[in-house]
């Protein structure tokens, strides 16, 4: 990377140094990136941040999966070997590596003050569902719906006990949520792949008589489109 470009990148973007890097399940590695400039950060429950990952000017977006106001962000990033550059860059990843990202940012967050909490997604979405869920208190009304390619793809997640989990192909998530039966009243967020999100968001609002506001949504990714990771 030419000189002047990696100065101009230190103006405008945060950096920091992997510390750690470890699988978190069978086709994702936690990273755990700290600096002084990572401090204070306050990132809410749901938000992403934007990594350089190859060297050049390519970004890709990536929920906080958890995050220490010291100076610690930690992601979980797909390792994959015939995925794209994000993809490459998570699975190459090493310790002491330097990570030049933006700040946490994105309105897909968490509303801690709703009588109940929804989760609808698959792996993409298990990332930011995990901060959420990690911020809501023990006794909060939790249930929702995951699907993953298999069993070993499932993050640890808090609360997991309350949300019903599924293979890909054994059942559709919007036929999910129609089992699940959700009562309006509280918030649903619902992210992964764009036309999933959407026939659930339409099962929520025409179905179960869910008000459009309550349905939050977040198209993570979506068949043959790049940037989506």
């Amino acid at each position: 990377m030419p000189a002047l470009l990696t100065r101009v990148l230190d103006l405008l973007m945060l950096q920091g140094t992997v510390t750690e890097a470890e699988p978190v399940a069978s086709r994702m590695r936690r990273l755990r990136i700290e600096g002084p400039a990572l401090a204070g950060l306050d990132p809410r429950p749901g938000q992403q941040v934007r990594v350089l990952v190859d060297g050049s000017l390519t970004r890709r977006t990536y929920s906080v999966w958890r995050y220490d106001p010291s100076g610690a962000v930690e992601l979980c990033v797909l390792d994959h070997p015939k995925a794209g550059p994000g993809a490459r860059w998570g699975r190459s990843a090493r310790t002491g590596d330097t990570v030049r990202l933006g700040k946490p940012e994105g309105s897909f967050v968490l509303r801690p003050d709703a009588a109940h909490h929804v989760f609808v997604g698959d792996e993409t979405a298990s990332v930011a569902f995990g901060a959420m869920l990690a911020a809501l208190p023990d006794g909060a009304p939790v249930s929702g719906c995951l699907e993953t390619e298999s069993a070993d793809d499932r993050l640890p997640l808090p609360h997991a006990g309350r949300l019903t989990w599924s293979l890909r192909g054994a059942t559709s998530l919007p036929d999910a949520v129609r089992g699940l039966s959700p009562a309006p009243g509280g918030v649903a967020y619902v992210a992964g792949e764009a036309r999933t999100v959407q026939q659930v968001r339409q099962t929520l609002v025409r179905d179960a008589g869910w008000d459009r506001r309550a349905v939050l949504t977040k198209p993570f990714w979506a068949p043959g489109k790049r940037g989506l990771e």
